[in-house]
């Protein structure tokens, strides 16, 4: 039973909130465990994963507040990253073991949408998630090179089993039909493929299946909807009306089978100078935040253009690998956070969020 001071500790530091989902600590039910030992605060909070730019700020206000304990002269304080598991839906068949199912789609091609998708996936598994990344993409399979993964499927007893590249486990049509054979199929094997990449691939255990779809609004996209509940979909394009335009068909295609918009990504947004600069609006301006308002979704973020993406995606070194902290990275890595947040806010309203103890928990000592 905890004694005084613990229940005034347990009750200030619940107060605490976290920025953009308007919930304390409390209403979250964050706090796993709180106790004082030999004047050190020992203390256990369950934050949703992302949630690297709420840490410092949620120590900060701890530290401030066991400032005025006398008591206390050190927080011993551990953070549990949770990952939400998204709602079954009627007349669909979850895919066992996966929490979220996340579609990458497009209008059109050649936005860089499998660039998106892979480095989102990439992204995701650096916190710690676990992540897998299905490549539908049956007609242009380009995953395989962008992970730089050249191999034949492994097959266990009637199961295939995903190769794994950069902690992200990767299945793809292009490890079944390696070399330059075109896959000429009619919507019915499609949606077969869509069906056993799903259900008959060893997923495992997945915070995250991240699904790259072919461009357009074709099978691939209606068979994803009909088969699993998918948890939102993220809209990839550039600036220019022409690629906007075909997005906007995506957007309500998405809306007419149900599948919630997370958000769109601006891709190729600018290209800057490194002679003079500036920015550079090489296909226009101001295309996704249009998208964004007009649809009343999250502009997840905007990617510059920039020869290192390309060159990571030929080498199979995804840009938040190969290039960290360049500017290109960086956008990714925000956009796989607001994607991730965006999932945690929709799941607010619907469960709350099941624990999992991501390998990047911190057990750090602080002074006061």
């Amino acid at each position: 039973m905890m004694n005084n001071p613990e229940k005034q500790l347990l009750t200030e530091i619940g107060a605490i909130s976290i920025p953009a989902l308007n919930k304390t600590l409390a209403e979250l039910k964050s706090i796993q465990s709180l106790r004082l030992q030999n004047q050190t605060l020992i203390l256990e909070i369950e934050i949703p994963t992302p949630a690297e730019r709420f840490r410092n700020q949620i120590e900060q206000r701890i530290n401030r507040l066991i400032a005025n304990h006398q008591a206390i002269q050190r927080l011993d304080l551990r953070f549990i990253l949770a990952v939400p598991s998204g709602k079954e839906a009627e007349g669909k068949q979850a895919v066992p073991g996966i929490k979220n199912i996340i579609a990458v789609s497009s209008g059109k091609g050649g936005v860089g949408k499998s660039t998106i998708a892979v480095n989102l996936a990439v992204s995701l598994a650096q916190w710690g998630a676990k992540v897998g990344l299905l490549d539908t993409d049956v007609y242009g399979p380009n995953v395989p090179i962008m992970v730089g993964v050249d191999q034949d499927p492994i097959v266990q007893g009637q199961k295939l089993v995903p190769h794994t590249a950069y902690s992200v486990k990767v299945m793809s049509i292009g490890f079944l039909n390696r070399g330059d054979k075109p896959v000429v199929w009619r919507g019915p094997m499609l949606h077969t493929a869509v069906r056993q990449f799903l259900y008959d691939v060893l997923w495992g255990e997945l915070d995250y299946l991240i699904v790259d779809m072919p461009p357009g609004t074709g099978d691939a996209q209606l068979s994803l909807a009909q088969l699993v509940p998918v948890q939102g979909a993220i809209v990839v394009t550039t600036p220019q009306e022409v690629s906007m335009s075909d997005v906007r068909k995506a957007i309500n295609m998405f809306e007419q089978v149900h599948i919630p918009i997370l958000g769109v990504v601006e891709n190729m947004s600018y290209f800057m100078c490194n002679k003079c600069a500036e920015k550079h609006y090489i296909f226009g301006t101001g295309g996704g935040e249009e998208l964004a308002r007009k649809f009343n979704i999250k502009l997840l973020g905007q990617v510059p253009l920039a020869t290192n993406v390309r060159e990571g995606g030929d080498a199979g070194l995804p840009v938040v690998v190969g290039d960290k902290g360049s500017p290109q990275a960086t956008a990714l890595t925000e956009i796989a956070e607001n994607v991730a947040m965006e999932i945690v806010v929709k799941s607010l309203s619907e469960s709350r969020l099941p624990v999992i103890n991501l390998g990047d928990s911190r057990g750090d000592s602080f002074s006061v």
